[in-house]
């Protein structure tokens, strides 16, 4: 019934952020736990008014501004929710830490893809949207784990192999140069995580190996 009752209040919470980024400007909020559930920053996953696309842009830049908006938005959704529920304090800055970094990179991401008229979505994929559904099922240390490991390493890791091989395909020099001032943020945020307790076991192997290495 607890599982039931946090479930429903990220929902209501989620479905707040998805409406900001689809244009509205109040900040929606939810509480769980006497805590509040963020939601998704300005700027993140927001419509183009301008949707006539530019020829421009190549299809395959098109495709990768688009996947590194979704999970932009998956990492601002959940370091917001980790900032509030994680109960070490450690694993508390680290998501605090991500969702501001995380939310000037989307930012930044918008005013490109505004410049190439590239249509934003206005959430995550629905497997994302299932991962922060999970997420915020979860409570104590089990949070705190499954924090660190899903979005800390899994999700930087898999940022950091799409990044790597779109700094190699990219035709366009501002989408390249974005690229480049992002990695070193995503490779630093990757390198933290693991080095948190809550990392385990599994990402000791990786820990002395660059993503896509």
């Amino acid at each position: 019934m607890k599982h039931q009752t946090l479930f429903l209040a990220f929902s209501l919470a989620f479905g707040a952020a998805v409406a900001q980024t689809s244009g509205t400007t109040g900040a929606g909020s939810s509480t769980t736990g006497g805590q509040a559930a963020p939601a998704a920053q300005p700027g993140t996953g927001t419509r183009n008014a301008e949707t006539n696309k530019d020829d421009k842009i190549s299809r395959g830049d098109r495709e990768f501004i688009l996947e590194a908006a979704k999970s932009g938005m998956f990492e601002v959704q959940a370091a917001q929710l980790g900032a509030v529920r994680a109960t070490d304090l450690n694993v508390k800055r680290f998501a605090a830490m991500l969702a501001d970094q995380h939310t000037a990179a989307n930012k930044e991401l918008v005013q490109l893809a505004n410049s190439k008229k590239v249509e934003l979505p206005a959430a995550p994929t629905h497997a994302m949207r299932r991962e922060l559904e999970s997420l915020a099922e979860r409570t104590g240390r089990e949070f705190d784990q499954e924090f660190v490991r899903n979005v800390g390493i899994k999700a930087h890791e898999k940022d950091i192999k799409t990044f790597e091989k779109a700094r190699m395909d990219v035709k366009d020099a501002q989408l390249r140069s974005w690229i480049d001032k992002t990695m070193p943020t995503l490779l630093e945020h990757f390198a933290q995580a693991q080095r948190l307790p809550q990392a385990g076991k599994d990402s000791t192997a990786a820990a002395n190996e660059k993503p896509g290495g």
